[in-house]
């Protein structure tokens, strides 16, 4: 009885080691997103016209198809659009953000917007920057 039970567990070792082998030599299918850049800098602008805006473009270079879950921005000055389809692999797909500096302090200012989606990288952070002049010092360049 000690042998069947010992001969049984090996063979089901043996089984189970042999399946695992076979799904490790198969490639996965997995999304990947790659961004053609991952900081934009709107430089300087005038609080008097405080609404900037930019695009992040993203290409999908895994081999199944890139679902972005959700983009949230670190604060509510900053808005993302993203695409909602799920993009095939080989495409192109947009991350739109504006910036609503309306009430906010001039100055400089960094913001991250963070992405997650079902590519093998499941979060990427993303950064817009730049430098909001005040209403008074436009006036004084232009006077000069």
């Amino acid at each position: 009885m000690k042998k069947f039970l010992l001969f049984s567990l090996l063979c089901l070792c043996g089984v189970g080691l042999a399946f695992a082998q076979g799904k490790a030599g198969a490639e996965a299918k997995v999304a990947e997103i790659k961004f053609d850049k991952l900081i934009h800098n709107f430089g300087t602008f005038s609080e008097a016209d405080p609404l900037v805006k930019c695009s992040f473009t993203f290409t999908n270079v895994g081999t199944a198809p890139l679902i972005i879950h959700q983009a949230i921005a670190s604060c509510g000055c900053t808005v993302p659009v993203y695409t909602k389809t799920p993009i095939k692999p080989g495409e192109k797909g947009n991350i739109d953000v504006t910036y609503n500096g309306t009430g906010k302090f001039p100055g400089h200012f960094k913001k991250s917007i963070t992405i997650r989606c079902n590519g093998k990288k499941e979060m990427v952070r993303l950064f817009i920057e730049g430098d909001m002049t005040a209403k008074d010092t436009d006036k004084k360049e232009k006077a000069k």
